[in-house]
């Protein structure tokens, strides 16, 4: 059976609402470091952190985490599943700053407010309607997002 854009579109939806309302044991002990938007990018490293790659390209897989491939396509090529929702991120580094980028992982609906994509690392005071397991704290941490937008950069 042929699936079209509207059911992947779907499928990628449930996966990441399943990714997002999965507790970690990571998201119990979080702490959010406020962070500032300019020019479309927010400039220093959340929490002061340095990203690593492997760690961001693992979270990006974890549907307990980033899952980033619920919505995305990208050279990962022993996953079988990558969504179509959200742009192909092959080649984000040849396009986007790696401070464009982290702006975009915290929070796309600041560029982009009728986006789907959720703020992974979004001030959880501006959350609405959330699992009481993420009440007050990011779905990443600092730590986390710097790995994915590390990782990211890696893509060019």
């Amino acid at each position: 059976m042929k699936t079209t854009i509207f059911q992947r579109a779907v499928f990628g939806a449930i996966f990441l609402l399943m990714s997002i309302a999965s507790p970690s044991s990571s998201l119990a002990e979080q702490t959010f470091y406020s962070w500032k938007i300019e020019n479309y990018a927010i400039k220093k490293p959340l929490g002061g952190f340095t990203g690593n790659a492997q760690r961001g390209r693992k979270i990006v897989i974890n549907q307990d985490k980033g899952n980033c491939l619920a919505c995305h396509s990208l050279p990962i090529p022993e996953e079988s599943f990558h969504g179509t929702v959200g742009p192909p991120l092959q080649g984000i580094a040849s396009r986007l700053n790696k401070e464009q980028i982290r702006l975009r992982v915290a929070d796309e609906q600041k560029i982009n407010p009728a986006t789907i994509m959720p703020g992974f690392y979004k001030n959880p005071k501006e959350n609405n309607r959330v699992d009481d397991n993420f009440w007050g704290k990011p779905v990443l941490t600092a730590q986390e997002t710097e790995d994915v937008i590390t990782y990211l950069m890696t893509l060019k």
